[in-house]
């Protein structure tokens, strides 16, 4: 990959880590979202990566969303392109994400945390979309919060532009887990094993068959999920392996295919 210059970019033992490194509020510029994305790319065709990990460098901030420069007329359609892709990648990827959020997390750092499979706060995180108080839509927020949190809760963040808690955003289920600032990476961690000791190509398969049903009906959702387990999943050796394994009383031993 090209340098990297707004970004930190890890991979460990089948955990992929992306930092946005613009402290103190990790600034989401045009330069910045294209990193993101090409790191997005490498994360989905490298099949060791199990989990991927988004999380903002410092203490201040996951990140205070997109520049407000990026907004005007000359660079709005640009912006908007390198944001999208963003959020059109971390949908494809097939890989678990976690989004590990301290401090702010508005606008469009409040959207790509949203976006993530699992979010995990601290309890000084704050969340919001307060892009209608500068005279701005929060496109993705306005696709993707009512699918979360329901149509009168994403209404209500979205227009009025308010700024909640990390407790209140587990409440209407936009946040996981909340913890005490000086316990959060530990529990991020604990909860990265638990990811490392699962098959790949099982946890790929698994989100593929959460997203695609996503916007179809029960039975429509099911067939798809039947379809994947027969033709896909089946096909998979370490499908049969994690049932042997179990039936023999071993651990499996993961071939990631």
């Amino acid at each position: 990959m090209a340098e990297l210059k707004n970004i930190i970019y890890e991979k460990d033992a089948g955990v992929a880590k992306l930092t946005i490194n613009r402290a103190p509020f990790n600034i989401l510029n045009v330069e910045t979202l294209r990193e993101i994305a090409r790191t997005l790319e490498d994360v989905g065709r490298d099949d060791t990566v199990k989990v991927l990990v988004i999380t903002g460098a410092g203490e201040k901030a996951f990140s205070a969303g997109v520049d407000v420069k990026d907004h005007l007329p000359d660079k709005i359609k640009e912006t908007l392109e390198s944001f999208h892709r963003v959020f059109h990648l971390l949908a494809e990827i097939n890989k678990p994400t976690v989004a590990v959020v301290r401090g702010f997390a508005f606008g469009g750092g409040c959207e790509l945390a949203s976006a993530c499979d699992i979010v995990l706060a601290s309890q000084d995180a704050q969340f919001g979309q307060q892009e209608v108080k500068l005279g701005a839509i929060p496109t993705v927020a306005t696709a993707l919060l009512p699918r979360i949190i329901g149509k009168k809760k994403a209404f209500e963040i979205i227009f009025t532009g308010d700024t909640i808690t990390a407790t209140e955003a587990k409440q209407i289920g936009l946040v996981n887990e909340v913890f005490p600032a000086a316990e959060l990476e530990e529990a991020a961690k604990k909860m990265f094993e638990g990811f490392k000791e699962k098959s790949p190509v099982v946890l790929k398969l698994t989100r593929m068959a959460i997203y695609q049903g996503l916007d179809k009906n029960f039975k429509e959702a099911l067939d798809g999920v039947t379809d994947i387990y027969l033709h896909r999943l089946m096909k998979t050796e370490d499908a049969v392996e994690g049932l042997k394994a179990f039936l023999e009383k071993r651990k499996p031993v993961w071939k990631g295919k």
